[in-house]
């Protein structure tokens, strides 16, 4: 046996393990999906740990946050580690296009939902009502909500269009890793209050949506600028229950009074064919908007998902 020589590159594994686990590019999407799953799982764990040492009781906004930190240390951790690419490849660059990015798919989202919302008002399946409240409280929901959505988004999107998602595009190519990650998505709200396969099918669009608008863009800004504006617009601005989930709005209340397969009941817009239709021309406009495409920055960070579609999606 040669001496042990701590210069010398590892060995290369025989060939039919070299292939299980390797590929052209390098280690294979699965397992570092597979990677990034126990390093997210790690993360989390401490980070629940070091906020419960602190005396902090983690409820559903804290359990977020620590979801958010936990999925963008780990996906930039792996890209650092794994891929050898720089950290704003996964999508949060600092780029000076990223307002820009971000407040264009707000605006898009937030007009997607208030164009469904407009057409069930029109339709008369939807009214206002007064409520108790005042301006200043009106104010401070509307600014709590955009923080705590803005969190909610950020952590959907890091964990349904990040790392995991970018390496399945580079593994297998983008509509088929684009089904995936959506399947999975819907199946993540299954226990929110008032599903319905209606709502479920909307969602898994939604998904596709979202999925297209990060392949586009390579931005996650964008992605959670759009997810952001919907979730916002609807709750905040709009006081329907976001995916069966409740915010009240100082000062007026929402009735829906029409069927729920037109309106979504106690779901939300989400669970209703106006929601069907908006998402579905916001998914068409995100596949043929020529004005929408990868910034320079992005581009010279070589995203995962350019080794596989290149171009601008």
């Amino acid at each position: 046996m040669p001496p042990f020589d701590p210069a010398a590159p590892p060995a290369r594994p025989a060939a039919p393990l070299y292939g299980v686990f390797y590929g052209p590019g390098g280690v294979r999407s699965g397992w570092r999906i597979a990677m990034w799953m126990g390093t997210f799982l790690c993360f989390t764990a401490l980070l629940f740990f070091i906020v419960g040492a602190a005396g902090v009781r983690p409820g559903l906004e804290a359990s977020t946050a620590v979801e958010l930190a936990a999925a963008l240390a780990a996906g930039w951790l792996m890209l650092a580690w794994i891929d050898r690419r720089p950290l704003g490849a996964l999508g949060f660059a600092a780029d000076p296009a990223a307002p820009r990015e971000a407040g264009l798919g707000f605006a898009l989202g937030s007009a997607a939902i208030a164009l469904a919302v407009g057409v069930l008002t029109v339709a008369g399946t939807v009214r206002w009502v007064a409520d108790s409240g005042s301006g200043t409280e009106y104010v401070a929901a509307l600014a709590q909500a955009l923080l705590l959505f803005t969190v909610a988004a950020a952590a959907e999107e890091v964990l349904f269009r990040g790392y995991p998602f970018q390496a399945l595009v580079q593994g297998i190519g983008a509509w088929p890793a684009v089904l995936a990650s959506s399947a999975l998505f819907a199946l993540a709200h299954w226990n929110n209050p008032a599903i319905d396969w209606v709502a479920l099918a909307n969602i898994f669009l939604a998904g596709v949506m979202l999925g297209w608008a990060y392949l586009r863009t390579r931005s996650l800004w964008f992605c959670t600028g759009v997810h952001l504006g919907w979730n916002w617009t609807m709750s905040a601005l709009l006081d329907f229950p976001v995916s069966g989930l409740v915010r009240d709005t100082p000062l007026y209340s929402e009735l829906s009074v029409g069927p729920r397969w037109v309106t979504g009941g106690e779901f939300g817009p989400e669970a209703g064919v106006a929601g069907t239709a908006v998402i579905v021309g916001l998914l068409a406009l995100l596949l043929w908007a020529p004005w929408l495409g990868e910034s320079p920055r992005m581009r010279s960070s070589r995203p995962l998902v350019d080794d596989r579609i290149g171009g601008d999606g």
